[in-house]
């Protein structure tokens, strides 16, 4: 009898790592989620359904434009700035960041780092929109930011070559 016992607490772990191991590889990691947040953002706006699209945002960039500003934002960029009506898009494998900042005044955030490169072919020919999308989780949802710390410092650049000129 003693025997017989002896033998089940080896296979009882076994199982039990077994399907540990196996929960593991099959519930999607923080970066997965990351990344299938941007996914979202991005086929909403393939929709031209920017707001849903902005739903995803982060509360500091809710802030930063209003939902009706950024629809029109947005439709005027792919409408009439590209002169497309739709685009498509690849994403880059999630690279966590530690302490990111949207701004150099912002709290410091644990985020994914993801580059978008959308691709518009319309009246204006063939482009390619690089952009830099973090993202971070906000109580249980995955929210995006894009980064304006160096928005100041392009600004001034091209203020500063104005006034040479």
């Amino acid at each position: 009898m003693r025997r017989k016992h002896s033998l089940q607490i080896p296979l009882l772990i076994t199982i039990f790592l077994a399907i540990t191991l196996l929960l593991l590889l099959l519930l999607p990691s923080n970066a997965d989620k990351a990344s299938a947040t941007v996914d979202e953002f991005y086929q909403l706006e393939q929709q031209a359904n920017y707001s849903a699209a902005w739903e995803l945002f982060h509360q500091e960039m809710q802030e930063r434009f209003s939902k009706d500003n950024y629809i029109i934002d947005r439709t005027d960029l792919v409408v009439n700035q590209f002169g497309t009506d739709t685009f498509t898009y690849s994403l880059s494998k999630p690279e966590k960041v530690e302490n990111w900042k949207m701004t150099a005044d912002s709290k410091p955030l644990t985020a994914y780092k993801i580059i978008a490169t959308l691709t518009l072919v319309g009246k204006y020919g063939h482009f390619d929109y690089v952009q830099y999308i973090y993202v971070t989780k906000v109580d249980k949802e995955w929210k995006i930011l894009w980064d304006y710390k160096n928005l100041m410092a392009s600004r001034l650049t091209s203020f500063v070559t104005l006034l040479v000129r």
